[in-house]
């Protein structure tokens, strides 16, 4: 029943080259290219930071993470977009230029054939809009849920043009970055090299401590961010692709923060949103100050959605003796 996981397409993709990292290489390179592609971002910050001050200057709040408040919504939305493009498209990069020079395969082998691409991808990101929706329904049910009184200009019809334009494709970015390192490379090598779960665990575990210096983590966000991490780990095997998931991660993202006006893994985005609502019930179920994922809804949901995958009939490509275009 689960032969997927244990052969599959996207571990003959990364035999393709002439070596596999080993495991340590692979966790420490990982760590290099997380804290130095986030340094890519820093003229950017510093810009954001500068230019909140400069319009209030005798107040603090130009150094905390809503220095964005300060900013109009098109230009807080564009800065925030170029962070998010600038340190994680640089992420990419660094996985490419590694595969590429030290594994010796090309870029499409982390899990970007072009078979079925385009309807992988619309259907992840139609999949991560409903599945983070029913966290927010799940919410409301409990009445958990209130709408924030917030300023008219970054919510709403106001906000639309540059929730979908400018801020949508930073999202894409990020979502597909976090993909590329965890699921498109760390996840299949450590697959082929020891033991598929323990490659699954190993992956899930990094990525949940990616997130470990983000405010107000706590033990049950780090349980999700980890739940996630399987989620996403078996969605990628069950479609022997990463068009799927870098779509869903990119679509969670972008609902939660701007769709919803969500905290996103801790962080209070303070820009444009076409709803503004706000976690009105118990941290434990509503993730408080670090959002739907540090709350028992997101636990529910995410273990739903682990089993739904596992119900769900793979993907042809799944087997491995399956022909694939490149």
């Amino acid at each position: 029943m689960l032969d997927w996981i244990q052969h599959n397409r996207l571990y003959d993709l990364a035999r393709q080259g002439e070596r596999l990292t080993p495991w340590w290489g692979v966790f420490g390179l990982g760590v290099v290219f997380v804290l130095v592609s986030s340094l890519f971002a820093l003229p950017v910050e510093l810009a954001r930071f500068a230019l909140s001050a400069s319009s209030n200057p005798f107040s603090l709040d130009a150094l905390e993470e809503n220095a964005s408040l300060t900013l109009s919504p098109w230009l807080s939305g564009l800065l925030m977009s170029l962070t998010l493009a600038l340190s994680f498209g640089a992420l990419i990069a660094f996985v490419w230029l590694w595969i590429g020079r030290y594994e010796k395969r090309p870029f499409f082998t982390l899990g970007f054939e072009r078979h079925q691409a385009l309807w992988q991808y619309a259907r992840g990101f139609l999949l991560g809009l409903l599945v983070f929706s029913a966290n927010v329904g799940l919410m409301a049910i409990f009445g958990y849920v209130s709408i924030e009184d917030s300023d008219p200009s970054r919510v709403g019809l106001s906000a639309l043009p540059s929730v979908l334009l400018i801020l949508l494709p930073g999202w894409l970015v990020q979502g597909a970055a976090e993909e590329v390192l965890i699921r498109g490379w760390m996840l299949p090598v450590l697959n082929v090299r020891y033991r598929p779960w323990l490659g699954i665990l190993l992956s899930s575990l990094f990525f949940a401590l990616m997130h470990g210096i983000n405010p107000n983590l706590d033990l049950l966000a780090l349980f999700n961010l980890l739940l996630y991490g399987v989620f996403a780990a078996l969605y990628a095997l069950r479609e022997a692709s990463l068009w799927g998931i870098c779509a869903f991660h990119s679509a969670w993202n972008w609902a939660q923060g701007n769709l919803f006006g969500l905290a996103v893994s801790g962080q209070n985005m303070g820009v444009g949103t076409l709803l503004d609502l706000m976690e009105a019930g118990p941290d434990w179920f509503t993730g408080g100050a670090f959002g739907p994922e540090g709350g028992i809804a997101s636990t529910l949901v995410l273990l739903i959605s682990i089993v739904c995958v596992l119900m769900w009939s793979p993907s042809a490509q799944a087997n491995p003796s399956g022909s694939s275009a490149t």
